[in-house]
């Protein structure tokens, strides 16, 4: 089978498009039939040696698919079952890929399965920070960074649906008009404001500052993610595109006002069957209803993997970016 293959550490240019052993399922597991693997900044802390796993590997763990064998003990899964998964075994960026069936989930024929390609890890993530890191009530004030990438789009998306305010930061008049298509009420260009945190306070009464700060960019908005807070607001701190935040000084937290700075991520947050089930039922339910929508903004050849990392860190991309084997 065809696959993307990392023998070392690197840049994009080390995303080799190979031929790999043919894989069998295990107890346990399901080899699935990938008809999209979702591309996310995760994959590239993995290529480029900043997140480590042993030589070489597949990258990926994203994907949706068509169910191709089943292994022994599975239940309630058959060959050509529509699936999808964040936890694949072996490697999503390839033509099959190997899945324990208990981390799996059948996804509706109302959604496409590359549509459910591009929801299950931003969209699962979106929904654990809206529901359970900040609960988002109606009436808060947020603040939403890269408002146009594939996260930014859900969250705003999944806060309007509870009643907050959604404050968008973007780089381009292209990407501000998209994050305002999905509802966003405010959209700062950072790239033409001096202060981005008076900028930000500007947009709240009396300058208190935001509720609940979402940020997925990391090391360069930090600081002002922190400064932009109310008091008590908390920062949701889930990425690090730009670099990881250098260590500091709790007492910041005090001085800004008795500020919270929690760092979730998704496995904590689909621990269990139950929290799966729920979770992804209710995303797929939104999808199917026309409730949330999923932008899908570029798709590349699997052969072509290297080009889509070099896309997605230069910031060149919108929505959410997919691999087609």
């Amino acid at each position: 089978m065809s696959a993307i293959v990392v023998s070392k550490a690197g840049g994009p240019e080390v995303l080799e498009y190979a031929e790999s052993p043919a894989l069998e399922p295990g107890p346990g597991e399901l080899l699935v039939k990938v008809a999209a693997a979702g591309i996310n900044f995760i994959d590239t802390y993995h290529r480029s040696g900043a997140y480590q796993k042993p030589l070489p590997f597949t990258p990926g763990t994203e994907f949706a698919g068509t169910v191709e064998a089943v292994g022994e003990g599975v239940d309630g899964f058959a060959a050509g079952d529509r699936v999808a998964s964040v936890d694949s075994k072996t490697g999503s960026y390839a033509e099959f890929t190997l899945v324990d069936a208990v981390r799996t989930v059948h996804v509706p024929d109302a959604v496409p399965l590359e549509t459910a390609a591009a929801a299950m890890l931003q969209g699962l993530t979106a929904h654990y920070l809206t529901t359970s890191t900040w609960p988002v009530q109606k009436g808060d004030t947020t603040l939403v960074h890269a408002a146009a990438g594939g996260m930014g789009l859900l969250l705003t998306q999944l806060i309007k649906a509870r009643g907050g305010r959604v404050i968008g930061t973007v780089s381009t008049p292209e990407k501000e008009a998209l994050a305002r298509s999905t509802g966003a009420d405010e959209v700062i260009r950072y790239t033409e404001v001096e202060d981005l945190v008076a900028a930000v306070r500007g947009l709240t009464e009396n300058g208190r500052g935001v509720d609940v700060v979402y940020d997925g960019v990391g090391k360069t908005t930090f600081d002002a993610s922190l400064a932009s807070l109310r008091p008590r607001g908390l920062l949701a701190l889930y990425g690090a595109a730009s670099g990881p935040v250098p260590p500091m000084d709790p007492q910041r937290l005090q001085f800004g006002g008795s500020l919270f700075l929690t760092r979730p991520t998704l496995s904590h947050h689909i621990a269990t069957p139950q929290e799966f089930a729920w979770r992804t039922g209710e995303l797929f339910a939104a999808v199917a209803s026309g409730t949330l929508s999923i932008v899908v903004g570029a798709r590349y050849p699997l052969a072509e993997a290297a080009a889509a990392h070099a896309a997605l860190e230069s910031r060149a991309t919108t929505g959410k970016v997919l691999l087609i084997p």
